[in-house]
């Protein structure tokens, strides 16, 4: 079919592929819901309103319709599943377009996972576009699988999937010139520049800003959201399963300013996107809170797609692509129907389109660790040491300064006081480096949990009460080549392989769900009390969030974006 085939469908002079009739309309672009017909042709919206036949016909009986949502910022990865099982967990949300950063596969596998995730996005039901990795690595204290300089970015600047820049997570230096941040800014300059700064305000905001960064997905306060809107940013308000910033930020929106907001997920884990939803999620909340319906679809659709410039995408009118949510009570949003290009995709929950032939591709082995066993001993330098303080529902840390407990010479775990042992291990290339420290909030009384997602160089991070347990863990994810454990001094006590990057499962994502939740179970049995461990620890040691974190080359002051010795 051609646009002149649309023109005449548009006009009533051939029938059209389908039309929903007795529609009540959410016009975000007019600020209006009123009752219309929805007349749809190859894959398009082409004319609203009464006296259009189509081949087929859906009578909505009053169902309020619109536009399929979309997230303004996404990693896929953090699901664990690939991106077609992702999609069969976010349509039926209504979630018909996702803007995802590919970083996390990126940081182990180079241009070579980007594309692995461009590729498994072919021909399938969602919509996914790509923002181009930024900070592979994130900073250089830490070792990733891979390095991208702008030269390695140029390749995708003209690619039709990808939207721009991804989040600058180097923001120090981006605000200070740094030469390479600078080169990759300059070559996707005129598209879109994603941001990530978090805690940052005053002249270094304004020098940052000034690079030429457009949104914003770290802001954690009130206060820190409103400077950052008044500088001229696009604030993308985050819900995440461990980054839960939604309630806070929203006191922000008002009528005057929602059109400089969108909605974000980051991370969500299976069990959050199966049960709970997506951008779906975020709209309910909103409105509950008291956001105006109309405007709180407009975030989680309209003013996403126009910020990142698709045109066709975000309204319900003509010339747009028929991606529709169809919903009974406006108040409760939950989608009955879900359209993406016309296509009934997704009804009550469930996927109605097949799933589409995926092309096999193969990835190397990327985690590769020491044949010889780890060792774990922390010699004591003093009786001080810094220590890592979780925050809940945050991904953000403190800094810390406790007593050591000290034995044999050696600073170790000390259950009591839920200070416990903390190591990154690098396990792209074999070399041994262990980056060691101590945190808090955790609460194991025994055990270990580890896992190879870790957030941006995912490394094999291990906690743990002691180093039997430890060991354990380590052990069993190098014979699954990647994945998340929990063990109890020489047992396994629950795993999830993730032989693709160590990142994500090649099973559907319902039963990584099944297995994920065991995980959480086995962790909770050993003293956790945190609704998901695993994605806690994942954020340990991502060294561009303050306060502190640790790679494999040791304990980062983030305040300070240097490393920092662990004994005071």
């Amino acid at each position: 079919m051609s646009i002149v085939d649309r023109l005449a469908a548009a006009r009533g002079d051939a029938k059209a592929d389908l039309v929903l009739r007795n529609a009540n309309l959410v016009n975000v672009v007019s600020g209006e819901i009123y009752p219309t017909d929805i007349v749809i042709h190859d894959r398009h919206v082409v004319a609203l309103g009464a006296g259009y036949s189509g081949r087929q016909t859906v009578d909505l009986s009053g169902m309020f319709v619109a536009p399929g949502l979309i997230d303004a910022h996404v990693h896929v990865e953090s699901s664990l599943v690939t991106p077609a099982e992702f999609a069969r967990a976010v349509l039926p949300h209504g979630v018909t377009t996702v803007i995802t950063d590919p970083h996390e596969i990126a940081n182990v596998l180079g241009l070579e996972g980007m594309r692995y995730m461009l590729e498994n996005a072919k021909r399938g039901p969602l919509n996914m576009y790509v923002m181009a990795s930024s900070c592979v690595p994130a900073t250089d204290m830490e070792t990733s699988g891979a390095r991208l300089e702008a030269e390695d970015l140029a390749q995708l600047v003209d690619h039709p999937w990808v939207l721009g820049l991804a989040e600058l997570m180097n923001y120090p230096g981006v605000a200070l010139g740094d030469e390479g941040m600078l080169d990759k800014i300059a070559l996707f300059a005129h598209l879109a520049l994603d941001g990530h700064a978090p805690d940052m305000s005053g002249a270094m905001l304004n020098a940052y800003v000034a690079a030429g960064v457009q949104s914003e997905h770290e802001c954690t306060t009130l206060e820190e959201a409103r400077e950052k809107l008044r500088l001229g940013l696009t604030i993308f308000i985050r819900e995440g399963t461990t980054t839960r910033n939604l309630k806070p930020l929203l006191p922000l929106v008002n009528e005057a300013n929602h059109g400089a907001i969108c909605f974000c997920t980051d991370d969500r884990i299976p069990a959050d996107l199966i049960d709970h939803g997506s951008i779906d999620h975020m709209i309910r909340i909103a409105i509950t809170e008291g956001v105006d319906p109309l405007l709180a679809i407009r975030m989680g659709s309209f003013n996403t797609a126009r910020h990142f410039g698709l045109k066709k995408y975000g309204a319900v009118a003509p010339g747009k692509y028929a991606d529709l949510v169809v919903v009974e009570d406006l108040r409760d949003f939950r989608p009955a129907q879900v359209y993406r290009g016309g296509v009934l995709v997704a009804a009550d929950g469930t996927m109605t389109a097949p799933a589409a032939p995926q092309r096999r591709i193969d990835l190397r082995s990327t985690v590769n660790l020491p044949s010889t066993n780890l060792d774990f001993a922390v010699p004591a330098e003093s009786e001080t040491i810094r220590v890592i303080g979780t925050v809940a529902d945050q991904v953000v840390t403190e800094h810390l300064v406790e007593r050591a407990r000290i034995v044999a010479g050696c600073a170790v775990s000390d259950v009591e006081r839920d200070i416990l042992k903390f190591a990154m291990v690098e396990r792209h290339r074999a070399s041994g480096a262990i980056g060691l420290a101590f945190i808090k909030g955790f609460r194991l009384k025994r055990g270990a949990i580890a896992g190879t997602v870790a957030h941006d160089h995912h490394n094999l991070a291990v906690i743990g009460a002691d180093d039997i347990s430890m060991a354990t863990a380590v052990k069993a994810i190098a014979r699954m080549g990647g994945g998340l454990t929990v063990a109890d001094g020489q047992d396994v006590l629950a795993s999830l392989p993730l032989p693709i990057a160590g990142l994500l499962s090649d099973l559907p994502i319902e039963e990584v769900r099944r297995r994920y939740d065991r995980m959480i179970a086995a962790a909770h049995a050993l003293g956790n009390r945190m609704s998901d461990p695993f994605m806690v620890m994942s954020f340990m040691g991502l060294e561009v969030i303050p306060k502190l974190k640790l790679t494999d080359q040791g304990l980062v002051d983030v305040e300070q974006f240097k490393l920092t010795p662990l004994f005071v």
